[in-house]
């Protein structure tokens, strides 16, 4: 094996670069001279702050032999990873509106905002349809169970994200609107008939494609009806080649979902599944596991045929192509002050107002805050938002576990709770339900009017089936938590 071929293998790799918020990249920094050192493609970034990053994003540029796709989960704006950035709604909350100018606006100011940290391919839009209340993956990150509405959708977010220089993602091909495991604890399956995931899932991503999406995303769930060796889409050749590339007519980039996920690697080793990714169509990986062992495994899979040279060839072209594109010489258009005010103010529009009024807050606002996913792992905002935006609007708000006599106000009580990566289910929790009902009971025992915020998808809020008046906030984002927190306060 040559150390050309090496090279070429080790472009279609894209590790994580995740940042930590006592130590920065610190942490990262053997895994970034290591992959720079093996000639990786580019790179997955998972979280920093707006300056750092642009630090981290130009010093990888320049010590790298070609140029780098620097990617990022942007799909809640630019916020949603970096701190400093405009954060934004979820995409259903957005949609919601019915004003498909502000999600075009949305997409632009997440690339603007993007692109001048060096963050140059926005993992995004999701393009999977809200098929099923008990998906347990989708939630608000979806535009719409309408399949031709979220084409449109789809196409205006694509269209204002590459007219600024970035590139956009459709994903999760063929769609994981139906799926009722989560891929991120478990391999799963769709049995949908082949005819309905054809008319429906597939429509917004013909849409995408007519419309020149730099990529394509695969998702980590197996099709029986589409490929009855029930391998999941990121591993199929039938697929990815037959369907995605012959019928479908995309040539674009092929991207794999993160290769570490059970979705994709349950029963087989990340190297493994990164060489069946490779061989069923994919052009590059996100997170391929250990680098140096994943490489080990393409080179043997490339010596004895398991992997077609030409084909390798090609995904190195094409991350090639698309790497020149986003990495022109002009200055693209930064975010104006128009841009991000209109950003900051997006979030207070998305609030919807159930079973209202809201009534007016007392000068001492308890807010007791009730966390359904606080037994799941992961990154997530504090939850002091709605406390600190009130009392920069000037009223006493306070995070208590019970009410108090400090106030004779409305009580305000807040619900975390959302479609979440390894949540793995779609009810509350019956302590969570119970803890609602208890704190409930004993305002209305002090004759205090209760209020809900609902910090996460409406589907969960609207489990409780409580007769108050609830304030929809969409997910539990800081950003949202604030708008809440402003909407509790606002004069109607």
């Amino acid at each position: 094996m040559s150390e050309q071929s090496r090279r070429d293998l080790a472009q279609l790799l894209l590790p994580v670069i995740r940042w930590n918020a006592d130590r920065g990249f610190t942490e990262a920094r053997a895994l970034i001279d290591q992959a720079l050192q093996l000639g990786v493609g580019g790179f997955l970034l998972a979280g920093g702050e707006q300056d750092g990053v642009r630090a981290l994003a130009k010093e990888l540029q320049l010590k790298s032999r070609h140029p780098l796709l620097l990617a990022a989960e942007l799909e809640r704006g630019a916020g949603q990873q970096f701190a400093g950035a405009t954060g934004l709604p979820p995409l259903a909350a957005i949609t919601a509106m019915g004003d498909i100018e502000a999600l075009r606006r949305a997409a632009r100011l997440t690339a603007r905002e993007a692109r001048t940290m060096g963050v140059n391919w926005n993992l995004a839009p999701v393009c999977d349809l809200d098929l099923l209340a008990e998906n347990p993956i989708l939630g608000t990150r979806a535009m719409g169970n309408d399949a031709r509405k979220v084409a449109q959708l789809v196409q205006a977010w694509i269209e204002a994200t590459q007219a600024e220089g970035v590139m956009a993602c459709a994903k999760h091909f063929p769609g994981i609107g139906r799926a009722t495991r989560d891929l991120h604890r478990e391999a799963v399956s769709v049995d949908t008939p082949a005819d309905q995931l054809k008319e429906l899932d597939l429509h917004p991503f013909r849409t995408a494609i007519s419309g020149g999406v730099a990529s394509v995303m695969t998702a980590h769930v197996a099709y029986p009806a589409l490929d009855s060796s029930r391998a999941p889409a990121t591993l199929s050749r039938e697929l990815l080649q037959w369907l995605l590339r012959q019928q479908l007519k995309f040539d674009h980039l092929i991207v794999a979902d993160v290769m570490t996920l059970p979705g994709v690697c349950e029963g087989r080793a990340v190297a493994d599944a990164c060489v069946q990714a490779l061989r069923g169509g994919c052009d590059v990986l996100l997170a391929p596991g250990d680098l140096d062992t994943t490489l080990d495994a393409l080179e043997k899979a490339l010596d004895d045929g398991t992997l077609d040279p030409e084909r390798v060839k090609q995904s190195v072209r094409r991350r090639l192509k698309w790497a020149q594109w986003v990495s022109p010489p002009n200055d693209w258009r930064r975010p104006s002050g128009a841009d991000t005010a209109w950003g900051a103010l997006l979030a207070d529009k998305v609030l919807r107002i159930e079973q209202g009024p809201i009534p007016p807050m007392a000068g001492v606002t308890e807010v007791a805050l009730v966390d359904d996913d606080d037994d799941v792992e992961g990154r997530r905002p504090d939850r002091t938002g709605i406390v600190d935006a009130m009392r920069l609007a000037g009223n006493d708000a306070r995070i208590v576990s019970a009410p108090t006599t400090a106030s004779a106000g409305p009580f305000v009580i807040a619900l975390f709770a959302d479609y979440l990566p390894n949540k793995g289910r779609c009810t509350l929790r019956e302590d969570t339900v119970a803890a609602i009902r208890a704190l409930a009971a004993q305002a209305e025992a002090m004759h205090r009017q209760v209020v809900l915020v609902g910090l996460g998808d409406p589907r969960w809020v609207q489990q409780l089936a409580m007769a108050v008046p609830t304030v929809i906030a969409w997910n539990g984002d800081r950003v949202m938590q604030q708008a809440a927190g402003r909407g509790l306060l606002r004069k109607r």
